[in-house]
């Protein structure tokens, strides 16, 4: 439901029609009611999270909504310094995704057993696959069609948002540097933007990238005594790196 709420506000801020191939809330009922539908549903993942009667599974969670809110305050800013970009949007993206997935199953963790370092493994696993996924994410922008992620495509270069696969891309072509602070807003930036991403090794770049921090979930994980569910969680972060949408 954190999720959820995520979602339908992120589609008003973005502005963004459709979703998973079906029409946005904001695109049917508007952005004031989508703000609080949005709102609706955190409040019922709120009290839902209440009745656990947990106070550090409660703490946990609720970190994940702090970190979604200063994700996209991270989102709407860019970094001059060409060398602080990529550690911005790693940054970014373990808030607005990675955070949530992390928490989740540390606090999975948390009421099934008590011994801290099996948390910290299932944070680390969480946290790794989520930013892989992320990444992954950022290369279907690229790389898949917009019938497959059921949204348009190079929809986060039209947001003005420089992902993985263009800031790999900026290394090789130092002309997107100007793009990337204007944040593609000139007429023909987006479209030359994509342009140099597909001639560059960046969609290459970022999924080599996500299959190290997947490395890292397995590595993390596999601590853990052999089980069914342990080679499941396995399965599910190499399912992270084929998906294709």
């Amino acid at each position: 439901m954190i999720h959820t709420a995520s979602l339908v506000h992120d589609d008003v801020i973005d502005d963004a029609s459709s979703r998973r191939g079906k029409h946005t809330v904001n695109k049917i009922w508007g952005e004031k009611k989508a703000v609080l539908a949005g709102d609706l549903i955190l409040s019922a993942a709120s009290v839902a999270l209440a009745r656990i009667g947990n106070a550090a599974v409660i703490s946990i969670l609720t970190q994940v909504i702090e970190d979604l809110v200063r994700g996209e305050f991270l989102q709407l800013g860019s970094k001059e310094n060409e060398n602080e970009r990529f550690a911005h949007y790693l940054e970014k993206t373990f808030k607005k995704t990675a955070s949530l997935i992390a928490n989740s199953c540390k606090a999975v963790s948390v009421l099934g057993c008590p011994d801290p370092t099996v948390h910290e493994i299932a944070y680390q696993y969480g946290k790794n696959v989520g930013i892989a996924f992320q990444l992954i994410d950022d290369v279907l922008d690229f790389t898949s069609c917009s019938d497959q992620m059921g949204k348009p495509t190079s929809a986060d270069l039209k947001l003005g948002l420089a992902t993985g696969p263009v800031l790999f891309a900026c290394q090789q072509f130092p002309e997107m540097n100007a793009m990337i602070m204007r944040r593609f807003n000139l007429p023909g930036d987006v479209d030359r933007a994509r342009q140099y991403v597909l001639q560059s090794d960046g969609v290459q770049q970022t999924t080599y990238l996500a299959q190290r921090y997947c490395h890292e979930a397995v590595k993390a994980i596999s601590k853990l005594r052999p089980s069914p569910e342990r080679d499941a969680l396995i399965q599910l972060s190499e399912m992270v790196l084929t998906r294709d949408k």
